[in-house]
């Protein structure tokens, strides 16, 4: 029948009532279900179904195809033979019919039709049968036809797709539930037993259906799940005991994360290593060359580095030279990546999400592919590098008098350690270092008289040997350099917040790190004791990254925007870049308007990857206590206000929570203990002190 024909069928009326011998078909379970009316009254059928029960039904809900009429006084024999001819009969027909042929034909003419419209396209004169076959047929066809009394409304091509890829997914979902329960039952089970390998279910699954399980899991661990994918984990773990981590340590125990997997890089959604920066490969080519296009002879000017000695981004160096009147003469040499970069690039968007380089017991990963943060960049001994270098003159006190930033091509003549620093400070044989160091006394004076709080806390180093439910975790301290650390960082406090006051009086537009609370008396000065330290963190308050220049209130400076580690943090790279345009332009790269709706994404990213800065290296040292659970850890009380007491394990740079019975009755900070503990699980950061003994 052509197209043109279609609209010239109409619906028939609506059929008569059924009668006492008619065999009809009524909906049960999803499913049409045929049978014989056996009596009719009122709108009201008693019938029998080819199950042989007898039920009660109200005529609406009799299917609209009837027949064949038979004889009521049939004997119940008589009906059940004619109930399952006929059934046979019509799956016969059924299962030749082409629905699909019907629903081309149908859907790009109408909305809707009558089951006997639709016959007439297939049948001059279809009988019972017929009819009863097609309308089994439209009613299983779900993503083409949808059953309307009494019409079947005929779905057009674009929402036909949208079902079918529905009824897909409804599908794959039902066979991930029906094979994922039983899996995570049994993958709960060989985690809680401590077996290494798989239970047999893992291997028994359709590979499409373990993909998505196994994509479901680290959804789960990274927390990035949509809705769809929450409500589907929570019909998969249905039975399983409570678990903040629950997924993590299910995909453990399949072996699709290995034992002390880091998820909160996955939080982070920060990729560990260096093979993101692999699709970059071009653009990172590119910037090498317009380096060396750019590369001019470097200045005479000898500069020097204190790092460890397993820094490879090596981002600052400096010089030093006895000033007039008193004073000092410095220039302060930071790695320059903005000389190349390009903002809003591809690779600008991906070290824009990384935000800042991670330093981890378990290694290094860059916020720059290595490329450029490790090598081009890098202010390494002996190789030609830009820098983007600030000349103070300051007085006797350290007062800056003058800062003039320019772009410089350099070369530094010694990369040294903190213990090399150290050792030639503390033996006077070195007078540069020896006169940094006295600058660096000056100006931590100076920001205490403003009101800075500084810190001194052991440095544990965490260390890592093994692999997997063998690794072994050791604690050491980093050999102490407090001459060669205080040069360091106060040279970087006094570059930061000395370009913050520079970009504030010639109106340039930066990014800044501000603090602006009020802090008592007390809070100024050096603290080293662990109850001083612990009481002082309780007056400070987080950081805020903003674009007006307020004072930093631990520093004890005015201002202060990073700007010393454009390899290791996006802030000092965009900060740089602001500081490089001005320099060679007289104007920002970006205005005040641009950073300001800049600054809230970059601090989102900086917060979410810091976490894993903060959380990650607590995670092994309580996998360090677990593993020495018998030997005594030393502790000192800093807070005993409560019920419960927190003590500082000073070796560990961690605290601790104790009942304070426990401890004893007369309690005092700054009481020094040896605990032992019960309970330590480093995942949950759970950790339980089982007994103390006053040392």
């Amino acid at each position: 029948m052509g197209r043109d024909q279609l609209t010239e069928r109409r619906p028939n009326a609506t059929p008569p009532a059924p009668r006492p011998g008619w065999v009809v078909e009524f909906m049960q379970g999803n499913q049409p279900q045929m049978a014989w009316v056996l009596e009719e009254q009122s709108g009201r059928l008693r019938l029998l179904t080819i199950n042989k029960r007898e039920i009660k039904l109200a005529a609406a809900r009799i299917l609209p195809w009837t027949g064949p009429v038979h004889d009521p006084a049939a004997s119940r024999q008589e009906i059940m033979d004619l109930l399952h001819e006929r059934q046979e009969r019509r799956s016969e027909i059924q299962a030749g019919l082409e629905v699909l042929e019907i629903w081309e034909l149908a859907q790009a003419e109408m909305r809707e039709a009558t089951l006997d419209w639709l016959a007439g396209l297939l049948w001059s004169e279809p009988g019972p049968d017929e009819l009863a076959a097609l309308g089994r047929a439209l009613l299983a066809a779900k993503a083409h036809f949808k059953f309307q009394p009494p019409c079947f409304e005929i779905f057009p091509a674009e929402k036909v797709e949208a079902r079918l890829a529905a009824m897909a997914e409804e599908q794959e979902r039902e066979r991930m539930i029906q094979a994922g329960s039983g899996l995570f039952k049994a993958l709960w089970a060989a985690h809680r037993a401590g077996r290494v390998e798989a239970p047999d279910q893992a291997g028994d699954l359709e590979p499409k259906v373990a993909q998505r399980l196994k994509a479901l899991l680290l959804a789960q661990v990274a927390k990035s799940a949509d809705e769809k994918s929450a409500k589907l984990w929570a019909l998969l773990r249905k039975g399983l005991p409570e678990h903040p981590h629950q997924a993590l340590l299910l995909a453990q125990a399949w072996g699709v994360l290995p034992p002390h997997h880091n998820q909160f890089l996955d939080v982070a959604d920060f990729t560990w290593g260096d093979d993101w920066s692999r699709r970059f490969a071009d653009q990172i080519a590119d910037q090498a060359q317009r380096a060396k296009a750019l590369e001019q002879e470097p200045e005479p000017t000898v500069y020097r580095s204190i790092d460890s000695a397993t820094t490879r981004d090596i981002d600052d160096a400096f010089l030093i030279r006895p000033g007039a009147r008193g004073g000092f003469s410095l220039s302060v040499a930071l790695a320059c990546p903005a000389l190349t970069w390009e903002f809003q690039t591809p690779l600008d968007k991906a070290v824009f999400h990384r935000a800042t380089s991670l330093y981890l017991p378990e290694g290094a990963s860059h916020m720059l592919p290595e490329a450029l943060g490790t090598d081009l960049f890098s202010l390494r001994q002996g190789q030609v590098r830009p820098a983007l270098v600030l000349d103070f003159e300051l007085d006797a006190e350290a007062g800056v008098q003058s800062l003039v930033p320019r772009q410089a091509w350099i070369r530094v003549a010694e990369n040294i350690t903190y213990e090399q620093a150290e050792a030639a400070i503390c033996s006077g044989a070195d007078p540069d270092l020896a006169l940094a160091r006295d600058l660096a006394q000056r100006l931590m004076n100076q920001r205490i008289s403003h009101g800075a709080s500084i810190i001194r806390n052991p440095d544990p180093v965490v260390e890592l040997e093994g692999q997997g439910r063998d690794l072994r975790v050791s604690v050491s301290l980093k050999p102490a350099c407090p001459a060669a650390d205080l040069v360091v960082s106060e040279l970087m406090i006094l570059a930061n917040s000395a370009v913050a006051g520079l970009a504030r009086d010639k109106g340039l537009a930066l990014l800044h790190r501000t603090q602006d609370i009020g802090l008592p008396a007390e809070a100024a000065g050096e603290f080293s004791e662990p109850e001083d330290i612990y009481r002082l963190m309780r007056y400070l308050a987080p950081t805020v990254l903003e674009t007006a220049p307020r004072r930093h209130a631990a520093l004890g400076v005015a201002a202060y925007s990073p700007v010393s580690s454009p390899l290791r943090r996006y802030t000092d790279l965009l900060n740089s870049a602001q500081v490089l345009s001005w320099i060679k332009t007289g104007g920002p790269r970006f205005q005040a308007a641009e950073l300001e709706a800049l600054a809230p994404q970059l601090n989102a990213r900086i917060q979410a990857v810091s976490q894993v800065q903060r959380f990650r290296p607590r995670y092994w040292k309580l996998v360090y206590l677990a593993q020495n659970k018998k030997r005594p850890a030393p502790a000192v009380l800093v807070d005993c206000g409560g019920p419960f007491a927190v003590l500082a394990l000073p070796e560990l740079q961690i605290n601790v929570q104790a009942p304070s019975a426990l401890l004893g009755d007369k309690l005092r900070p700054g009481q020094r203990f040896e605990l032992t503990f019960g309970r330590i699980d480093p995942l949950t950061n759970d950790i339980k002190v089982a007994s103390a003994c006053e040392a």
